[in-house]
């Protein structure tokens, strides 16, 4: 193990280039999956199954989460994709 950049912040490589990502996609199929999740435990909180309705509280809660943070996205795009195109 080589001390000299812990030491010495001059000998360290040069980090990564940011990596360009796009957060709408993945807020979106996240958001989408806990839809899907929801509606499997609906059906099973409709057919009587005990444990189903905490399960769809999780889900909803997902749900919300996930509109709450493509609203985020929407607001803040300009702002993660300029750190993208930054070298």
């Amino acid at each position: 193990m080589k001390l000299a950049p812990i030491l010495d912040p001059g000998a360290r490589k040069p980090g990564p280039k940011p990596a360009q990502v796009d957060l709408h996609r993945v807020f979106f199929i996240g958001t989408a999956m806990w839809l899907a999740a929801s509606v499997i435990c609906l059906v099973l909180v409709l057919c009587g199954v005990d444990w189903a309705f905490k399960s769809l509280i999780v889900c909803v809660s997902g749900m919300i989460i996930g509109v709450a943070l493509l609203t985020w996205e929407h607001f803040n795009r300009w702002y993660y994709r300029r750190l993208g195109n930054q070298r």
